[in-house]
């Protein structure tokens, strides 16, 4: 089990256990628990045996209350205090606190933007097999933020993180060999990680994974399968597959041709903020009927509505 895997365990667990003792405790007040008085959350009891289990040492509650303090959920947002906890976690060895601390350094939440100091917590966490900061770290090398940059660097943590199932760590893969940086250009293989973040539902690899389908690198052309990758992506929110979509739908490629549909995926691009892509709509709603063009707007604000 890696080492991502290993805390969210725990923190399941933990969470299980604050949730079932506030529970208990609900159970044993004057008002016992009945159908007409049901059970009541009791988050201040909660937080203060997570803060209690924190004071005594324990390195996953500490790293979840300064993630409390990090994001302000159920205490007043706090840098310095998260930074605090993650701190104490860090001194006992633990990863996801040494992951934690390095996010606030790269974001300078709380602390100065260090990158140095961020890649240095990375790569703590990275040696010791946690695929979060394998990936993050790939990502200073890639861009050359607190270590020189190298793509060859990049591509060696990316594969460790890819190869644990991270799927961040696939796509930024898949990315270097689909352009040759830092590894031979190889689009079978970029297929092959994409295809595996795709499968988790990343929707930036379904959209990289179709474009690959639809010029028939590294796999068979196939502009069905690039159609179906981009509906996917486009129904999570990815602009350039929506656009993309209404494309094919305009010219009939791996679709039924339909300019309803055509018109709607490009007007929901457009509304995201491609320009073309309305560009584009509005050449083809000069080839529709008001009403098809009242029924695409329509199926536009019914998936706008079902996003919200």
């Amino acid at each position: 089990m890696s080492p991502r895997n290993r805390f969210g365990l725990a923190l399941g667990l933990l969470v299980s256990f604050l949730c079932s003792f506030s529970s208990s405790y609900a159970q044993v007040q004057p008002n016992p628990v009945t159908a007409e008085n049901p059970p009541r959350p009791t988050p201040n009891l909660a937080l203060e045996m997570l803060r209690q289990s924190a004071e005594n040492g324990d390195p996953l509650a500490q790293v979840v209350l300064g993630h409390r303090y990090r994001d302000g959920k159920d205490v007043p947002q706090d840098y310095g205090l998260a930074l605090s906890w993650y701190r104490k976690a860090t001194d006992q060895g633990y990863i996801s606190g040494q992951n934690a601390l390095a996010r606030m350094y790269q974001l300078g939440l709380g602390v100065p933007r260090d990158y140095t100091t961020a890649a240095n917590w990375y790569r703590k966490a990275a040696e010791q097999g946690d695929e979060l900061s394998q990936w993050s770290l790939g990502t200073m090398y890639e861009f050359g933020q607190g270590v020189p940059k190298d793509y060859s660097t990049a591509a060696i943590w990316y594969r460790k993180a890819a190869e644990q199932g991270d799927r961040d760590g696939q796509y930024y893969l898949a990315q270097l060999y689909e352009n040759g940086r830092g590894v031979p250009q190889d689009h079978q293989l970029a297929a092959m990680w994409y295809r595996r973040a795709a499968d988790q539902g990343d929707k930036d690899s379904q959209f990289s994974l179709g474009n690959l389908y639809l010029r028939g690198q590294g796999v068979l052309q196939d502009a069905v399968t690039a159609a179906s990758l981009y509906q996917r992506s486009a129904e999570q929110g990815h602009v350039k597959a929506q656009s993309r979509l209404g494309t094919l739908y305009d010219i009939g490629l791996g679709v039924p041709r339909d300019l309803v549909q055509a018109h709607k995926w490009l007007n929901i691009a457009a509304a995201n903020g491609d320009n073309s892509a309305g560009q584009t709509r509005d050449l083809i709603g000069r080839k529709m009927t008001l009403a098809q063009i009242a029924e695409a707007q329509k199926l536009a604000r019914e998936w706008y509505k079902k996003e919200e």
